[in-house]
């Protein structure tokens, strides 16, 4: 039997004739609606009007028209059933993300906005939004990123040579050197579709050309009509190199201008619609290196932490005065075993990769300056800038980035087909249609 509204019924008055029979009057008030079944888990209509509302204010804030809220409804119930599956299967998996995740992610998120959680906090519930309600909303958005990528990666794999050969493709290919800014629609075709079902795909992806290219706004057409993981961002794909994308668009949008509305693509999906949105140059990658040697003394039960910094200052003392070698005493006095013997030297290194207060002293250091004594997680130091260099390490980032294009684009491929075969093999039953 199929679920409908659920009801509850409460009791309004309680009639009490001292010692005669009372009466309970009671009336049924709908509490929320049953909008989908998606295998043994629903989706509530409550849920369905969060999304809603959200979209809404954003649209607001940005000043972006929107679609009607029937086209909304539909975009947020496919978005409610996607997640669906993803979070029943998080629960077989035993995927859990701690509260402690949470806050971290959290915490990471204020940052970037340079404000703290407290920060987020006012300016989710000024929004009109419950801050717990949200941070249970990023639980869940974490948790089927998971998901996702567990099931994706172990179907995405890259060979040595196929960077090697991508990266051969770069050198040669003009246009490489440009990133584009890229947004989606896609006009799906059902599974099992008949010649007239694709045909009417088909008309769906004219009709949309058509409206952009009379200048409707791209993003509200998305939400309107598109069947992509982006569609409530209004088919916003980011910035991508020409062989970071599926193969389909690449050839399609190589050699095109900004604004440029391309389709329909025709792939197993459905109709692609494609709009360069921007288009920009990939920047030469430059950093800092640098050439040091240090001395380190690791505080113990022998060792204090005063003892630890009170022998550096005398080294400082010491080195500055002209009186002691710097690379004596690293081998005599210095606990990094894999640079002691060295004379506490290392060879030109990124500092990136130096834990952040080795790092901010060896930057704020002028060449051949001892620093004073400074504290870190492996202990006590003092350092002394040898060189410092601009490296050009486009090469380097130059193979970094063909390995992560390469794999963003199987991830992208493989993403959708995956999540497209659980959805075939789910059973979802719309109770309120959402067309």
């Amino acid at each position: 039997m199929k679920l409908k509204t659920l009801l509850v019924s409460t009791v309004f008055g309680l009639g009490l004739n001292f010692g005669l029979s009372s009466s309970l009057s009671a009336k049924e008030v709908e509490l929320d609606k049953v909008i989908a079944i998606v295998n043994s888990g629903v989706i509530l209509e409550s849920e369905v009007n969060t999304i809603i509302n959200r979209v809404k204010s954003r649209a607001k804030t940005e000043s972006q028209t929107l679609p009607s809220d029937k086209a909304l409804y539909s975009q947020a119930v496919d978005r409610l059933i996607n997640q669906s599956l993803l979070m029943q299967m998080a629960d077989r998996m035993g995927l859990q993300i701690s509260d402690g995740q949470l806050d971290q992610t959290l915490m990471r998120m204020a940052q970037e906005q340079n404000g703290t959680i407290e920060d987020l906090r006012k300016t989710i519930e000024d929004s009109g939004d419950n801050f717990q309600a949200y941070r249970e909303e990023i639980r869940t958005e974490m948790t089927t990123q998971q998901v996702l990528r567990g099931n994706v990666d172990r179907r995405v794999y890259i060979s040595l040579q196929e960077i090697d050969n991508l990266l051969k493709i770069m050198d040669k290919q003009q246009g490489t050197t440009e990133e584009y800014e890229l947004g989606h629609i896609l006009i799906d075709i059902p599974a099992d579709a008949s010649a007239d079902d694709i045909a009417a795909s088909k008309s769906r992806a004219d009709k949309v050309i058509e409206l952009l290219n009379k200048g409707e706004e791209f993003k509200r057409i998305a939400i309107a009509s598109s069947s992509g993981s982006s569609a409530l961002e209004g088919g916003q794909m980011g910035w991508m190199n020409i062989n970071e994308m599926p193969t389909l668009f690449a050839e399609a949008v190589k050699g095109k201008k900004k604004d440029k509305i391309i389709g329909p693509l025709r792939s197993g999906a459905g109709f692609h619609i494609v709009k360069i949105q921007d288009i920009r140059g990939l920047e030469v990658v430059e950093t800092v290196e640098v050439r040091s040697r240090h001395i380190l003394i690791k505080p113990s039960i022998i060792v204090s932490e005063e003892k630890a910094r009170s022998m550096l200052e005398g080294f400082v003392k010491e080195l500055r005065a002209g009186t002691a070698d710097f690379a004596e005493l690293a081998k005599e006095h210095s606990e990094d075993p894999g640079s002691a013997l060295k004379g506490g030297e290392y060879d030109w290194t990124d500092p990136s990769v130096w834990v952040p207060s080795f790092r901010s002293n060896a930057l704020a250091l002028k060449k051949d300056e001892i620093s004073e004594p400074f504290r870190s997680s492996h202990g006590w130091h003092i350092l002394q800038l040898l060189d410092k260099r601009i490296a050009d390490k486009t090469d380097l980032a130059k193979k970094n980035r063909a390995s992560k294009m390469l794999y963003n684009k199987k991830y992208k491929e493989e993403s959708f087909t995956w999540q497209r075969e659980i959805r075939e093999q789910a059973f979802i039953e719309l109770i309120v249609d959402a067309s």
